[in-house]
Formats: C-alpha cells, sequence, structure tokens
C-alpha cells in the first residue's frame, strides 16, 4: 500500500515495544517493514494491527496474510503461563468482526472483514472488484474443534429408517360422484378416481350448459359426462398469459365414454353458433363411433366428414362443399400431402380460417408423444404438427383426450395449451418443466394431475376394477417345446459365427457389417419373441376352450399378427400349402437370404474379341512417344461393341496424326522415314512399324486390330493370370454360396413353430368360430377336407376391406361368434365388453398372448372388454413363459401400469404388483453392472447364484465361466480372446460402458439363451435388483410415490395458512399443520398379546422383548409377534407404533432380549411412552433439538397443499438447505383426519424447514401481487 492510498485511521492500538532497527523480534513476535516510511519495525505476538510509531509516518496498517499464519501457528503452538496473557491472546484485535472472515485485498493487500456467503464486493480501500474463491478460504479459517464423539444409538437410527420410508402405501382409489354438480343421471358402472385426486377439489362451476334441458331429459349422458361439459366449456372461456385460449385435458381411463363426452361438447359449441369442429383420431374406423356419439346425445343434424375421401382442394370451395360439422381425420393424414404439395393441415387451417374460436379435439392424444424426444431422438413429425396446428388456431378451444396422457410427463410436451410451462409459471419451459418431474418421481406427477384439477383444467376418472380378476399365468415350456428352444438358440449363436467369419472376408465392406449386426439382432428378437407367443398358444386354447365350457366368451389379445411372413412365403411358395406357415422359419430363411455376407460374383472372361478390348485398356490411358521425342497424337479408339463406327474413326485419327507431318512417319524400329501408309500401327501401344523390320517379318495383308508381338506376350501372361485369380474368386464365391445353401437348409429343417395367430384360429374352430379384428389382409384356413391349407383373403364380396373388422365385431357382439382375438392395429378404440345393449352379454375372459411393448397399449389393450354399460367385469388372464428374457416385456408394461394406476392402483384385490416385473429402472441399471462386473471378475458377486455354494467355490466358478460364455453367444461380452499358458481355456473380453446399464438390451439378447443358462443368469439379475430395492427401503431412499401418514390419532391444528394464490383459476396453496399422535399404550399392546394367544397360533418368540443395550441410562421396549411369513416378526414400539418392516428372529434376537417379567415389561413399555410425549429419541441433547421427530410419539407434521407446481421451485431451494439428508427429499403425502376423516395430499414439509419455506413463499407472494 502506498501512502497516498493510506486506509481511514484504525482505531489506535497500543504501540509496540519502540522499532530496533536491524534488532531481533521478541519472543513471539516477527518483524516487519512499514508500508508508509519502510522503517523495520518489531510487533509484539498476538498483534495484527498497529500503527507505525514514527512520528513523521503514524500510518494505521496490518500484518500481511502469511505472517498472519505464522503468528497463529505460533500462538496454537506455545502454551500460556499466566492467565492475563491468555486473556490477552484471546481478545480479537480492535477493527477485526470476529464473525466474519478476514481476507487480504489481491490488489492493495488490506484485510477486509468480508461476511460469509458473500463472493462478490468491492475493495472499500481501493475500490477494485473482488470475487472469493471459496476453495481456498480453508487457508484463513483455521479447522473447528473436533465435536465430542457422539454415542450411536442404534434403535434410532432403525425408527428414522422406518419414519423416512414413509407410511403404507394407501388404498389407492375411491368412488366417485361429481362434488360440486348435481346434473343429469348416474353413471352405469361404478367410477372411481384415484384417492390423491379426490383430495383436491375443482373450482367453482359457474358456467352454464345450453343443452341442459335436452340432456337433462334425454339422460344421453351420466352426471360424470356433464360435469366434463361444464368444466371444459368454463375453462374454454380463459385466455393464458400468451394470449392464447386456454386448453381442456379429459383424462379419462378406457371406457368411461369420453367419445360421448367430445359429442355432446360439439353439441354444446353447436347451440353457440360454433358450427365448425376437428376431430383428430387415431383410426379412420373410429369415424362410426364419432356418427354413434353423435347420434346418442341427439345430434343428429351435424355431418361428419371423413377427410381421408375428400380431395386436396378447398374444403369449402363448391366441389367439395363442407360449410359445417365435424371433420374427421387421423394422426397420419394430418402429416399427409399430396403429390401436387398441398397438406392436409395447410388445408384444415385454411377451412378454419384465423379467428377460428370453434373446437379442436386431439382423442388418443398420446400419439403425438415424442414431440420432446429423450437424448439423441429426432421429435416424430406427427408431435411437431399437432403443435403447429395449435401454433396456428390460437382461439381454437384445444381438448386433449387420452386415458395414457399424463402418465409420462416427456409426452406432455404437446399440451401447450395446459399453461403448465411457459410465461407466467415457474418453469420457462417444457424442459425445465420435465426435470423437475423427474426428480419428484412417480409423486409428482400425481401433483401435477390435482394441480391441474384444481386449477379446472382436467378430469380424469377410470372405471372401477371391482370385479374384475387379474391372474398371471406362468406358462412352463413343454418338454419338446425346451428342446426346440435350444436347438433354436444353439443355431442363432453358430449363425452369428459363421457371420462374423464369412464377413471377415469381406475387407471393404466396412458400412454394410454394422447394419448387418444391427439385422441380426432385430430379427434374433423377433424370432424369440415369436417362439414364446408360439409356446403360450397351447395354454390359450386350454383356457380358451375351458371358458367357453364355464358358457364365458374369449378375447385373445396380441401384437403382431405375422402377416409380413405369411404373404411372403405365400408369394414363394403359391396359395396352397401343405402346412401353416411357420413365422419364425420364415424371418429366418429370409434374413439369411438377404444378408448372408458374400463375396461379388466375379464376371466370367470374355470370348476372343475381347483380348483386343483389354490391350486397348491397358494402353489408351498413356500415349505412346517417338523415340525422336515428337509427340504423336495417340489414336482414339472406341469400344469394340461400336463396330460400324470403327471406319470413321479410322479416318478421323489419320487426318489428325498427319495434319503436322504431312505423308511421312519414322519407324519406331530402324527410324526410318517411311510413307503413312507403307507402316503398320500397333492398336495396342500405337508404335509404327516396318512389315520387314519385325522378326518374322508380315508379307500378308494385316486387320485393323492388329498388335505387335510384345503387346501380345503381355496380354496373354495378363490373361493367363486374370484366369487363375478368377477362378479363385470363382472358388471362394462358390464356397460361400454352398455354405450360405447348408444355412438354409438347416434352417428348413429345424422344427419351429406356426404363426400363433392362424394355430389359435385353427384350434379353436377357424374363422367361421372366431371373429379376428386385426389389421391384415388376408389368412391362411385349413381345407375343409382336413388336408392342407389355403390363402384367402379376408373380405368377402359383401364386405369390403374397410369394414371386415367393423364386420366381425358385430358377429362377436351378437353371440355368433364366441371367441375375438384382437391385435393392436385391428382394434384401437373398438368396444367388446358384455355391453348391455348387444345379444352377447357373456362374461369376458381376456388372454394376453403377448403383452405390447408399452404400457400404454396395454392399457387399450385391456380397455377394449372393460368399459361402461357392462353386463359383467371382465377376467383377464396375462400369459408369460418362465423364461427369464420373457419377463422383459412385463417389465416394460409393469413400469408404465404403475405410474398410470391402471392396474396396480385398482380396487387393491384387482391389480396383482406387476411392479415385481420392472426391472429397467435405476435399481435395474445398477443390479446388472454389479452382475457384469461379477461375471468379469472385476468385482465379487453381490449374491450367490442360484444352484452355487459358498462351501464349494468351484460351482461359482463354473457358473462364471458358462455366464461369460453365454454372454459371449449373445455379443455383449465383446473382442474375446481364448487365454493360453496358465489362463488357458479362459475367455477374457470386455463389455463396452454403454451396455453396462443397458438393462433393455441384457433382456432382448437373454432370449437368445438355451433356457437353462437363461434363467440362471436372470435368477442372479434379480437377486441382486431385489437385495438392491430392500437396501433403499431400508436407507429410506425408495421412491414409493405417494406415501400414507399413520397413527392412532390425526387432529387438524389451528386453521390452514393460505400462502400463494392462482389468479387465472383461484386455486390456492395452503400450509395445514397436523399433530399425530403414533404411540400404543400398555393396554392396548398387552391385549393384542393375549388375542395371539387365545388364536393358538401364536409362536413360542412372540412377546415383550428389550434392548441387550442402554442408551442414555435407557433400555427400548417392543411388542414382537409373528408375522405374515414364518420366521418374520411384525414389531410395534410403544412411541412409534407398527414398524414397516418386519424383522427376521435372528436380528431380533441378536440386539433384544425377552422379558420373562410382565411387571418389569409394563413399566418400561409406560416409561417409554411417557417420555417420547415430548422427547425424541436421541435424548435432551439432539442437535435438531425440538424440531427433531425420530421416535417422539407426538409430533407436528407440516403439509403444503392445494396448487403445488407454482411454489414447486421455491419449496425445493428451501428443502434443498436443510442439515438432514432425509429432510432434503420432496416427498408426497397423504393424510387424514381421525375426527371428521379430512384427506390432504401435498409436500410433506420438515418442521425445521417451515420457517425458510414461509419466508420464500412471502417472496413468491410480493411478486405476484
Amino acid at each position: 500500500m502506498g501512502q497516498q492510498s493510506a486506509p481511514p485511521p484504525l482505531p489506535l492500538v497500543p504501540p509496540p515495544p519502540p522499532a530496533v532497527q536491524g534488532g531481533t523480534a521478541s519472543a513471539g513476535g516477527c518483524q516487519v517493514r512499514c508500508a508508509g516510511c519502510r522503517m523495520i519495525l518489531t510487533v509484539g505476538a498476538g498483534l495484527s494491527e498497529f500503527v507505525c510509531p514514527s512520528p513523521s509516518c503514524k500510518l494505521p496498517q496490518m500484518l500481511p496474510p502469511e505472517l498472519m499464519m505464522i503468528m497463529m501457528q505460533q500462538q496454537q503452538q506455545r502454551t500460556t503461563t499466566s492467565q492475563q496473557q491468555q486473556q490477552r491472546t484471546n481478545v480479537p484485535a480492535h477493527g477485526i468482526d470476529p464473525t466474519k472472515i478476514q481476507l487480504p485485498c489481491a490488489h492493495c493487500k488490506a484485510i477486509l472483514n468480508v461476511p460469509h456467503g458473500l463472493s462478490r464486493f468491492s475493495c472499500p480501500q481501493c475500490g477494485v472488484d473482488l470475487a472469493v474463491d471459496l476453495s481456498k478460504l480453508n487457508q484463513f479459517t483455521p479447522p473447528p474443534p473436533p465435536a465430542p464423539e457422539e454415542e450411536v444409538n442404534e434403535v434410532a437410527i432403525e425408527v428414522e429408517r422406518e419414519e423416512d420410508g414413509g407410511g403404507m402405501v394407501g388404498e389407492t382409489f375411491t368412488d366417485y360422484r361429481p362434488p360440486k354438480l348435481s346434473i343429469g343421471p348416474p353413471h352405469p358402472d361404478p367410477i372411481v378416481e384415484t384417492s390423491s385426486l379426490s383430495a383436491v377439489q375443482p373450482p367453482e362451476p359457474t358456467y352454464d350448459l345450453q343443452t341442459k334441458d335436452d340432456l337433462e331429459s334425454s339422460k344421453a349422458l351420466s352426471c360424470l359426462q356433464i360435469e366434463t361439459l361444464v368444466y371444459a366449456s368454463q375453462r374454454h372461456l380463459q385466455h393464458l398469459p400468451n394470449g392464447a385460449r386456454a386448453g381442456f385435458f379429459i383424462g379419462d381411463g378406457a371406457g368411461v365414454g369420453k367419445g360421448r363426452t367430445i359429442a355432446g361438447l360439439i353439441w354444446e359449441n353447436w347451440h353457440h353458433g360454433r358450427k365448425k369442429a376437428v376431430w383428430v383420431s387415431v383410426g379412420s374406423d373410429l369415424k362410426f363411433d364419432a356418427r354413434r356419439d353423435l347420434d346418442d346425445v341427439q345430434a343428429t343434424c351435424i355431418e361428419v366428414h371423413a377427410l381421408n375421401k375428400l380431395p386436396y382442394s378447398k374444403l369449402d370451395s363448391k366441389s367439395v362443399g363442407v360449410r359445417e360439422g365435424v371433420v374427421f381425420l387421423t394422426y397420419s393424414s394430418l402429416i399427409a400431402s399430396s403429390e401436387k404439395g398441398r397438406s392436409r393441415l395447410q388445408q384444415l387451417v385454411q377451412w378454419c380460417g384465423p379467428e377460428y374460436d370453434g373446437l379442436l379435439i386431439f382423442d388418443e392424444c398420446h400419439k403425438a408423444k415424442n414431440l420432446v424426444p429423450e437424448a439423441g431422438g429426432q421429435p416424430t413429425r406427427t408431435g411437431e404438427a399437432v403443435l403447429e396446428i395449435q401454433a396456428r388456431l390460437p382461439e381454437a378451444r384445444v381438448i386433449y383426450c387420452s386415458a395414457t396422457g399424463a402418465s409420462e410427463p416427456r409426452n406432455m410436451g404437446y399440451m401447450v395449451r395446459l399453461g403448465l410451462w411457459g410465461t407466467g409459471t415457474s418453469f420457462l419451459n417444457f424442459r425445465q418443466f420435465l426435470g423437475a418431474l423427474d426428480k419428484g418421481g412417480v409423486g409428482a406427477l400425481e401433483l401435477v394431475a390435482m394441480d391441474m384439477k384444481a386449477r379446472g383444467m382436467y378430469v380424469c376418472r377410470t372405471l372401477s376394477y371391482k370385479g374384475v380378476e387379474f391372474e398371471v399365468v406362468e406358462v412352463p415350456l413343454e418338454p419338446k417345446m425346451m428342446d426346440m428352444y435350444k436347438r433354436a438358440a444353439e443355431f442363432w449363436a453358430e449363425l452369428r459365427v459363421e457371420l462374423l467369419s464369412a464377413s471377415a472376408f469381406l475387407n471393404n465392406e466396412k458400412p454394410s457389417s454394422s447394419q448387418l449386426w444391427r439385422l441380426y439382432w432385430a430379427n434374433h428378437q423377433r424370432f424369440f419373441r415369436h417362439v414364446c407367443m408360439s409356446a403360450k398358444v397351447p395354454a390359450v386354447v386350454r383356457l380358451a376352450k375351458q371358458a367357453l365350457i364355464d358358457n364365458k366368451c374369449v378375447v385373445v389379445g396380441l401384437q403382431s399378427t405375422g402377416e409380413a411372413r405369411t404373404e411372403e412365403a405365400v408369394s414363394k411358395y403359391g396359395l396352397e400349402l401343405d402346412e401353416f406357415i411357420s413365422g419364425p422359419r420364415e424371418l429366418l430363411l429370409k434374413f439369411v437370404e438377404e444378408n448372408y455376407p458374400l463375396p461379388e460374383k466375379p464376371e466370367s472372361p470374355q470370348e476372343e474379341d475381347s483380348v483386343k478390348e483389354l490391350q486397348r485398356k491397358r494402353h489408351s490411358a498413356a500415349p505412346g512417344v517417338s523415340f525422336k521425342g515428337r509427340v504423336r497424337k495417340a489414336a482414339r479408339w472406341q469400344a469394340a461393341s461400336d463396330r460400324e463406327s470403327e471406319e470413321e474413326s479410322e479416318t478421323d485419327s489419320e487426318h489428325e496424326s498427319t495434319e503436322s507431318d504431312d505423308e511421312f512417319q519414322i519407324c519406331d524400329i530402324c527410324n526410318g522415314e517411311e510413307e503413312r501408309k507403307k507402316l503398320l500401327k500397333c492398336s495396342c501401344c500405337g508404335q509404327l512399324l516396318h512389315p520387314v523390320c519385325l522378326v518374322p517379318p508380315v508379307i500378308d495383308a494385316v486387320s485393323a486390330d492388329w498388335s505387335c508381338h510384345s503387346c501380345k506376350e503381355k496380354t496373354e501372361e495378363y490373361l493367363k493370370a486374370r484366369q487363375v485369380y478368377l477362378t479363385e474368386l470363382l472358388k471362394r464365391y462358390e464356397g460361400a454360396m454352398e455354405r450360405k445353401s447348408k444355412i438354409l437348409d438347416i434352417v428348413r429343417s429345424l422344427d419351429l413353430p406356426n404363426n400363433p395367430l392362424d394355430d389359435i384360429i385353427d384350434q379353436l374352430g377357424g374363422p367361421d368360430k372366431v371373429a379376428e379384428m386385426t389389421g391384415r389382409r388376408g389368412m391362411l384356413v385349413r381345407a375343409s377336407s382336413g388336408k392342407g391349407v389355403a390363402y384367402q383373403a379376408r373380405n368377402t364380396k359383401d364386405v369390403t376391406m374397410e369394414m371386415v373388422n367393423m364386420h366381425e365385431k358385430q358377429l362377436f357382439m351378437d353371440g355368433k361368434k364366441l371367441v375375438a382375438v384382437i391385435s393392436e392395429a385391428g382394434s384401437a378404440g373398438v368396444s367388446l365388453q358384455s355391453d348391455r345393449r348387444a345379444v352377447n352379454q357373456k362374461r369376458r375372459v381376456h388372454v394376453t398372448l403377448e403383452l405390447p411393448w408399452s404400457a400404454d397399449r396395454a392399457i387399450q389393450q385391456f380397455g377394449r372388454t372393460h368399459r361402461s354399460n357392462q353386463a359383467s367385469a371382465p377376467e383377464y388372464r396375462l400369459l408369460f413363459t418362465n423364461l427369464g428374457g420373457e419377463r422383459r416385456f412385463a417389465s416394460i408394461v409393469a413400469k408404465r401400469l404403475e405410474s398410470l394406476g391402471a392396474l396396480t392402483q385398482g380396487d387393491r384385490r384387482a391389480g396383482p404388483s406387476l411392479s415385481a416385473f420392472n426391472y429397467d429402472s435405476p435399481y435395474g441399471k445398477r443390479a446388472l453392472t454389479m452382475m457384469y462386473r461379477g461375471i468379469m471378475q472385476q468385482d465379487s458377486l453381490p449374491v450367490l447364484p442360484a444352484g452355487c455354494s459358498s462351501e464349494k467355490p468351484e460351482t461359482i466358478q463354473d457358473f462364471i465361466v458358462k455366464g461369460k460364455a453365454a454372454l459371449v453367444s449373445v455379443g455383449i461380452v465383446r473382442d474375446t480372446v481364448l487365454g493360453n499358458g496358465k489362463d488357458s481355456g479362459k475367455l477374457s473380453g470386455r463389455i463396452v460402458d454403454s451396455d453396462m446399464h443397458d438393462v433393455g438390451r441384457f433382456l432382448n439378447r437373454l432370449l437368445g439363451l438355451p433356457p437353462d443358462i437363461q434363467n440362471r443368469l436372470f435368477e442372479l439379475f434379480v437377486s441382486i435388483f431385489d437385495l438392491l430395492i430392500q437396501n433403499a427401503r431400508l436407507e429410506g431412499h425408495f421412491d414409493s410415490g405417494i406415501v400414507d401418514m399413520k397413527a392412532n390419532t390425526i387432529d387438524l391444528q389451528g386453521t390452514p395458512k393460505t400462502v400463494h394464490v392462482d389468479h387465472m383459476s383461484g386455486a390456492s396453496t395452503v400450509l395445514f399443520t397436523f399433530t399425530l399422535d403414533r404411540g400404543i399404550t400398555w393396554e392396548a399392546a398387552s391385549a393384542l398379546l393375549e388375542e395371539k394367544k387365545k388364536d393358538g397360533s401364536g409362536s413360542s418368540s412372540n412377546g415383550f422383548y428389550e434392548s441387550k443395550r442402554e442408551w442414555l441410562g435407557r433400555r427400548h421396549f417392543l411388542l414382537a409377534f409373528e408375522g405374515s411369513t414364518s420366521g418374520m416378526y411384525k414389531i410395534l414400539r410403544p412411541a412409534v407404533g407398527e414398524a414397516l418392516r418386519e424383522m427376521p428372529l435372528a436380528e431380533l434376537k441378536e440386539k433384544y432380549r425377552k422379558v420373562s417379567s410382565l411387571e418389569k415389561a409394563r413399566s418400561g413399555w409406560e416409561e417409554e411412552y411417557e417420555v417420547s410425549s415430548k422427547q425424541c429419541m436421541h435424548g435432551r441433547n439432539c442437535k435438531l433439538g425440538d424440531f427433531c421427530t425420530v421416535g417422539r410419539r407426538q409430533q407436528e407434521v407440516n403439509v403444503l397443499g392445494g396448487l403445488i407446481l407454482p411454489v414447486w421451485g421455491t419449496v425445493e431451494k428451501a428443502l434443498s438447505k436443510q442439515a438432514r439428508q432425509s429432510h432434503r427429499r420432496l416427498r408426497v403425502v397423504r393424510i387424514e383426519t381421525t375426527l371428521d376423516n379430512q384427506r390432504i395430499v401435498g409436500l410433506l414439509v420438515p418442521n425445521a424447514a417451515v420457517d425458510a419455506v414461509l419466508q420464500d413463499l412471502a417472496w413468491v407472494q410480493d411478486i405476484d401481487d
């Protein structure tokens, strides 16, 4: 620091001893040079600020940081003797604020007091802008003294884990009735709503229906459907902050009657003079359903125009004449365009006009998904078109309609009219919205649905699954099938080796080899899927015949019909065949036929006249140069095939070559000049020669294509070599062809199953007994004689191809056929329930032969047979084989069903928990990585593989060798090398990083392994997966969606605080505070034990226990009795009631001992019951103090209910600062008061975070005001 920029004078400190020039520092002090007069000063120990004692200088200054550090170290080392000295050391120097951090300015070196957390500021002395490097701060702050060791209370940790896991996941559906409207008759079937949604009230209905009287008299719509009409019309009167009209989302499940609700909306808008509507759906067949729905609501005057039947010209032109009514189109026609480039989208926008304020309905709108694809994907054209038409018609009244729309937040990208993100919300764009939801897990999704309902833009009711029966039927493979499967798996592994060696020959075909493997794995998967399906055919037939005997009717659901294979086979073998087509065989034949890597077939050497051609080709590149150095122009040559033009070209070349040199040319041998016409010209190298100079001389006339001796010789040599080369190539080619035909012969000889669809229809009585609703055009039918099968089209003279599925459906509904087979393509939106209006009201048995790739589709498929107005609910039979890999399909479906709540959240008895099959999750990925690392011997396996024992390590080694070989055969382990020396016979290789956690790929490839190793690998994967889930539950990290808070008494404390209000809908965010008492009195506990004794079923280990260790001078007590499975015990504690987790007997006996004296148990129990009413398990010195609830009997719980999305970010920020890890997680809870059964669902706010959240919310509120 120079004198000019001296800081404001600091409070004077007692001057240090007079400076001793060149003297040594006094004990513990140090010497410095004054920043002003440059005099050397001795600074006493403990001083960091001082004033220069020189009368001419008097500059206040500080020690540089380096010296301060040395001084501090010296101070810590020195042991103080006198009390006085100690006091003097501890007093902070004048001008130093002990509550802040002291840091030197980088420019003027002045020491500044910096508040904690401030990272940017200006130096008050020199004005330079400074930034704090937090990573280096710890150099300046001495380490805090170590905290006293806290005794770890194991019981408290156990209870905290229990509490953090949350309560039980509650019963997830409740009966539904419109809460605020009473127009219209009740719905014909029981309807339910997720109980989280039922905890939210929709806004007050203010809209007055024009069609109310018609609807009440006709009873065409139920009270539920009328409620949707009111809220949708009410929502359509609002505009979003960006100026577009707000949209409405009908999320009712399959079969609730969305079609009729839409018809009601069209009819309502028609009465307001809005006589145009656009209805986009998935299949053109559904146009007939739209017509039926409009007729049902008495809107017979409204016409439905199928857009795919209309030309591309203007819709309201004279020639087309569509002035009003409903234009019905599919998502595929939304992106269609004519050859002249006119698009359907353009045509629609033109018909509607820019000011259009009629209905724009996206029915089954999940078809527009993937607008925001996963990383690396492309958005679909359909998604983009749906977005574009909304942007071009900002005033349109948009309706999104889908049973599965909000199940996957990523698929909501096109729902821009809901106003959940963008201007005026807490998410700038859809990506931010998505990020927040992904963090929040399944519970967050439910919160979004609750928010939408509270704002009046969403309804979501589902048909109750009461009465529906689900059965997961595992179909063991029959021995014959087992053998067939094993052979097929071995064949595919051999085929892979064969293809690898065949493509090794073709070194130049690099790009096509990656294409080959893509096709190989795709076909591999398709093949084994086919085989899995076929394996289930006998079970399907058995179940179907049994159902028919029981006077029920059958619906069989599958995904793929195998039509492509059938059509290829028919075009190959003709219309009449001996037996049904085997899909897997045709698939294999086609794959090998089209993709076996063959070397190029060599061309056979051409006949004699091509020798000249070769000669010419070899020399044409370099025109000859004569010995004299004069350049001759080489004669131009034509290909041999142009014989007729040869004379012309000769004369041309003569003119050309003589223009420079008249008639004379030079002989290339004797160099003598001669007339051109007397010289011979070699047609190959172009040399000019005297006939006599040649050896032997040429006497006779020669042809135009004469060549000299050396050229002739070279050509013959070349031809010979070429002949050898071609023969070799041909041999290779023929060898490859032979290998290919051998493989094709093996494929033909393999015993492979028939096409399942044809097989089922055939075994259940043929097309006369079975109604088929699929997308295929033709089928194979057994001849009436019983011998052979013939291909026939599905349509007849009377029924067009377009109407064939509708016709078949009618036959089924009329009871003329009692078995229906449906595929996804043929059955979208079709109703096959035991409809009270139909002749066939027998109970439906719905067998899924093949689960769809996605749960959305599974729900759609289940929704075919479970719909409104049914005489009886269906029975579902979900078929899986006992092959590990096939659970893959179940796993994908389960994942989606879980978040859809269609199966798993149905009535508790109705839905099996398919979540046991959901492997494609973060836990699945971790399990897979652990398994791969174990098999590659990079880590030990966390669990013992099936069939191995820890006593016999060789069994584990044997499994690892087999497992690795299996993974090599399906291409997961790459770059394999067989070891030699001490590793002789061992395979080494690697698994690429992207495969390490690709569960989908593992499960797909697994299908191609022989059943025994397939199942062993799969069991190992599942046991690691289960272990990880179990650990996550114990540590409280497992996201189980919405969690129920349970206690003996739950009371609402005081009046709830409104902390935020949404201006558009008037909905608010409210903070509720509840008091819970979770304890169990001694009387209740002993009565429970008595009851167990009376049953006589009790185990001898039932009874009261105390902890073997003491904590804070007390032992913990509990009551244990045998639970649902033997060896596992239910635990009840005095303070917190029943524990979620059952404890194994071994653990119970290790930590606790049984109390024989009831009196001792009673006093211990009652004392703990009393103490826990006000105090947590950590005792009085708990770090969190009153905020800690671990093991407290009475506690306060704060829940933020109502609208959550607008305050989501605020709450997340406040929670992220919490001390305890478990408090930082956003958790969605459901809580119900014991007195008046008031149910609240919302975000749990830990007590320690309430103030922070409220403070931040007030801020949110101010900004909004």
